[in-house]
């Protein structure tokens, strides 16, 4: 049996991920510092970014503890393999791969895996997931989230996938422990690192978080304590 890994920290503090994914790795460590700077502190570098897990490597060493810095669109175990020897200090995906997720599971590493369906969220769950990101959440909106919850009250979701930042604290009042948000927050900062883009990055960042902290939502919905997971 392996422990579940617990929520990534900074995800359970702010309430929200945001997604570095561009066609090369150039600008992202000066977006992670504007990021960084307006308080969002979970950045996930996709792998389909041109030199991705050297700037997630970078981003790590000039940013800190205080940061987590995952890799995101890990779809299989070579990957995943991967990310967690540059660094990763968690695992997105786009799919449900139980390879992968055990394999972050066994490194003590937190998963989240992309599930859409109630059987694709529990089998996310049921392989040692430490949260199963909803995806695309904006398919089904707020309300495809709601319906979920109703029968899988204990498995927290994470919404991503064309979730704006005016529609964040939608899908966290429909019961998300928190949300994914890549291009609506970047706007191009990540193309174009100007001092100006990279000051407006921090301010939607901050502008972001304010949002959520005023959410209705209970800021608590995942178990305190690693559970036991199937091998």
């Amino acid at each position: 049996m392996t422990e579940r890994p617990a929520l990534t920290p900074q995800l359970g503090r702010t309430r929200v991920m945001a997604i570095l994914r561009s066609a090369d790795a150039t600008g992202l460590p000066a977006v992670a510092r504007a990021l960084a700077d307006g308080g969002i502190t979970c950045l996930e570098v996709t792998l389909t970014t041109s030199g991705a897990l050297d700037a997630l490597a970078r981003i790590r060493d000039e940013l800190g503890p205080e940061v987590a810095v995952g890799a995101g669109t890990v779809i299989i175990a070579g990957q995943a393999r991967d990310a967690l020897a540059a660094g990763a200090e968690f695992l997105v995906a786009p799919v449900v791969d139980t390879e992968v997720i055990r394999r972050a599971a066994d490194s003590g590493i937190p998963c989240y895996p992309g599930a859409w369906t109630p059987t694709e969220v529990s089998t996310a769950w049921q392989a040692g997931a430490a949260a199963v990101k909803l995806f695309p959440a904006s398919t089904g909106g707020p309300a495809h989230l709601r319906q979920l919850r109703a029968p899988l009250p204990d498995i927290p979701l994470v919404a991503v996938g064309g979730v704006g930042i005016d529609q964040a604290r939608d899908y966290l009042d429909a019961g998300a422990r928190a949300v994914g948000i890549g291009s609506p927050l970047l706007r191009g900062a990540d193309r174009e690192p100007t001092p100006e883009n990279l000051d407006s990055l921090t301010a939607r960042a901050r502008a972001l978080l304010e949002a959520i902290r005023a959410t209705s939502q209970a800021t608590s919905q995942v178990p305190s304590r690693p559970q036991e997971v199937s091998s």
